[in-house]
């Protein structure tokens, strides 16, 4: 491990929990790589902790941080500014301490459709299915509706749906129960719940209904291949996994914090991969 200077630039990650993020294996690998002095720290923080605990790290001179679950919200109305990013998608997912200031993005969207060209899939290919309504919809809708695509909206409850198609004007909703037969009408599906995810009950959607040239992406990344993924792979179509958006939504904040543009190559997607397969 290097050795760290006294003007070591600091970030960390802030969750509850925290131990399951990967985020200080990916930034780890880019110090490493880039020869930084600086550290990238796991930061277990408690929900009625947070605000004192997030000016406290601005205050003893961290460069920023990454905000995960189940922070967002709170960190979005705690920062002096949000950017667009924040503003549309409701939520903070990196902030960045200068001059006394907290300032906060939303790099997930950007994440998610930066992966998307990586797999040789425009975001604006054609109509988006997305299926959820929570925090990563709302981030993967604004972005997708930024790069011109029409989106549309499924989930389990619907009340949320109409709550998330509200607050971001031209997104439609189609019922969770017609999912199959919308799939005919798009060239996008997109999963952001944790349906699929290891220890979380598989995704139930009959993909027969899919036209040839859907692209299926999930942002859930353990497993790398969600059963939504291998059930479209079966079949012929293009996927995307949820590793990708985990790589490239972190771009940012290094680049922030570090003063490093980062890359991500195969090398930094094995060795995260390599993290999260079965012991």
């Amino acid at each position: 491990m290097p050795i760290l200077s006294g003007t070591a630039r600091i970030a960390g990650i802030i969750g509850w929990p925290v131990a399951h993020s990967r985020s200080p294996r990916l930034h780890g690998f880019w110090l490493e790589r880039h020869g930084v002095d600086g550290a990238y720290v796991p930061l277990a923080i408690r929900p009625d902790h947070f605000a004192t605990a997030v000016r406290g790290l601005a205050q003893a001179g961290f460069a920023g941080a990454n905000v995960t679950i189940p922070h967002k919200l709170s960190a979005f109305t705690l920062c002096d500014s949000v950017d667009e990013t924040a503003h549309r998608a409701g939520a903070v997912n990196t902030l960045l301490f200068q001059d006394g200031r907290i300032t906060g993005s939303n790099t997930d969207g950007w994440g998610f459709v930066a992966n998307l060209r990586a797999h040789g899939v425009a975001p604006d290919r054609g109509p988006a299915l997305i299926l959820g309504a929570g925090g990563a919809a709302r981030a993967v809708a604004a972005a997708l509706q930024a790069e011109g695509a029409s989106v549309t909206i499924a989930n389990r409850t619907p009340e949320r749906a109409s709550q998330l198609a509200a607050d971001l004007p031209g997104l439609a909703v189609v019922s969770w129960e017609a999912v199959g037969d919308a799939l005919r009408d798009h060239a996008l599906l997109i999963n952001t719940t944790s349906l699929g995810m290891t220890g979380h009950t598989p995704l139930d959607l009959d993909l027969a209904p899919a036209p040839d040239g859907l692209a299926v992406a999930d942002i859930v990344y353990v497993p790398l291949e969600t059963p939504l993924l291998a059930a479209a792979r079966a079949r012929g179509l293009r996927t995307v996994d949820g590793l990708g958006m985990l790589l490239y939504q972190a771009i940012p904040g290094f680049r922030a914090w570090f003063g490093v543009t980062p890359e991500v190559d195969d090398a930094l997607r094995r060795f995260v991969a390599a993290d999260l397969l079965p012991a």
